[in-house]
């Protein structure tokens, strides 16, 4: 299993395309997005500046895309190239696959929650103490699990033709409706309490609550725990099914 995951981390560090996507493009929204604004004007009812607002959203969007992108195309088309197949027939347990499929995603998220941190310091100058940055990464890469749970489970629903449809809309509704783009407060009212109860807005939720040295809400810390079950749940029963029609 180990030298699965040795293999799982090496493909993601030499997949280019990916590591763009992953590591340099959610800095790259964030200077567009938060490159004008102005460093002392505050978000109403946040008191976050844009730069540090939207910071964490461009961080926890790195890695929703590390871990939910690169779970989801590769499990699929493993499948259908019969590369998992082969797999079940070595001493490697089911869970061992899943593993190391997270453990690969998550080296992908690490890099680009910390890219987005550094060109936030450095270009918008925005300051945190030593706890509340080192809080912050730890907060986002535990909570990405959520996500990478809802790869795997894509992975293993959708086939290799469909699962990058399927997972850009997620992906894309998900980032939108959470407020990973966009404060939640420009939204309608309707869409405001809708986006309350999204996995993306609670996740997001951590690292402002860290922000402003408040503890995590209830409600998001019970969001996140809802839907990392459901995910997993969804997940585990989809890989039993693809197992036993194997």
């Amino acid at each position: 299993m180990n030298g699965l995951i040795r293999l799982e981390v090496l493909r993601v560090l030499r997949n280019r395309k990916f590591l763009f996507f992953s590591v340099i493009y959610p800095s790259v929204l964030f200077l567009l997005i938060a490159g004008t604004a102005d460093p002392a004007a505050t978000l109403g009812g946040t008191g976050l500046t844009l730069p540090a607002y939207m910071m964490v959203s461009m961080a926890s969007f790195g890695a929703l895309t590390a871990v939910l992108m690169g779970n989801s195309e590769r499990i699929a088309k493993e499948r259908e190239n019969g590369w998992v197949r082969q797999l079940r027939l070595t001493p490697l347990p089911g869970r061992g696959y899943v593993l190391a499929k997270t453990a690969g995603a998550a080296v992908g998220a690490l890099p680009a929650i910390v890219l987005v941190f550094v060109v936030a310091a450095v270009v918008k100058d925005v300051r945190l103490d030593a706890w509340q940055w080192l809080a912050l990464t730890a907060a986002i890469w535990a909570g990405s699990l959520v996500f990478a749970a809802l790869g795997v489970a894509i992975g293993y629903a959708a086939t290799g033709d469909a699962v990058r449809p399927v997972t850009m809309i997620v992906y894309f509704g998900l980032s939108l409706l959470g407020g990973l783009w966009m404060p939640t407060t420009t939204f309608p009212r309707w869409l405001q309490d809708l986006a309350a109860w999204l996995p993306t807005h609670a996740y997001a939720a951590l690292g402002r609550a860290i922000e402003q040295q408040h503890a995590p809400g209830v409600r998001d810390v019970a969001v996140l725990l809802v839907f990392l079950v459901l995910f997993t749940g969804c997940a585990a029963r989809l890989y039993r099914k693809d197992t036993s029609q194997a």
